[in-house]
């Protein structure tokens, strides 16, 4: 870290930029998965899955850009290998190709994990009066819980 003076201390950067590591990599896993099913579904559900899957993972991938950029912008390295995504991320990798039903299962728990671990965030860039970090995750969030929604509406067809 550099000198840099943005209202937010060090120590406080170090914390929001930690906690973003972890939502950095829980997104690129959850991009990673759901650009796996849209390649791999098969089923009844083809065509509304497929194009489904390819909506979420093109929203996840400016999402990881976004999230890694405000990493830069505290003036803290972001994470950008699988190695390094595996140790930060709360979403565990899929061996094998699951059921068309499994995928959506999979996904809805990757968007309910990405939820709770930007509630962490959220509240630790609240407590730093972050606003910045607090309006990125919050609208992260928002977008997720709407995502979860869906794909738990699609189990229940």
């Amino acid at each position: 870290m550099t000198d840099i003076d943005i209202g937010i201390s060090k120590q406080d950067r170090t914390a929001i930029s930690d906690g973003l590591k972890r939502l950095l990599a829980d997104s690129y896993t959850l991009y990673l998965q759901t650009h796996n099913f849209h390649w791999n579904v098969t089923g009844m559900q083809f065509r509304e899955l497929h194009l489904m899957f390819e909506e979420q993972y093109t929203e996840l991938a400016i999402a990881v850009d976004d999230i890694a950029e405000r990493i830069r912008t505290l003036d803290v390295p972001a994470p950008g290998t699988y190695k390094e995504f595996a140790k930060l991320s709360s979403i565990e990798e899929v061996e094998g190709v699951p059921s068309s039903a499994e995928m959506v299962e999979l996904l809805t728990k990757g968007h309910e994990q990405v939820i709770r671990t930007s509630r962490q965030v959220l509240k630790i860039a609240q407590d730093a009066d972050d606003e910045s970090t607090a309006s990125l995750v919050s609208d992260r969030m928002r977008l997720h819980e709407k995502t979860a929604w869906m794909l738990r509406a699609t189990k229940k067809a």
